[in-house]
């Protein structure tokens, strides 16, 4: 699973986006522990307003990342537009509205694995989360 993150976390850095990866899948990375993600949370850069702002602008560069999601060919689809969120088969992904402007930067963490970066808690940061 994590392999597939990378995969759409290089193609996310190619436009300009350093994710933040979270969830169980961030804290299996950042542990070493194994905890069976079922799914990917990836947060980037959205309007600072949250689940406020409109659907359709709530995350920036949408349409770019749901081309991402597309041109991947892993059989990704749009399942939720308010939730941006993507199926495969039993496998969901998440393009969370987070990072408002990108002010997280000062307190996480970049990470850089096969010349990726991506952004993960650490782990005091997760027990604040």
């Amino acid at each position: 699973m994590f392999s597939s993150f990378l995969e759409i976390a290089e193609r996310l850095n190619q436009i300009g986006i350093t994710p933040l990866l979270m969830g169980s899948l961030g804290l299996e990375i950042r542990t070493g522990e194994t905890f069976h993600p079922q799914d990917i949370d990836i947060h980037v850069p959205s309007d600072p307003r949250g689940w406020e702002a409109p659907d359709e602008g709530r995350i920036y560069q949408f349409d770019d990342l749901n081309q991402i999601m597309e041109d991947l060919g892993y059989g990704y689809h749009l399942v939720d537009r308010r939730e941006h969120a993507f199926q495969k088969k039993t496998f969901r992904l998440s393009l969370v509205a987070s990072i408002p402007s990108l002010s997280a930067q000062a307190y996480l963490q970049v990470e850089a694995q096969d010349g990726v970066s991506f952004y993960l808690p650490t782990l005091e940061q997760y027990l604040k989360i």
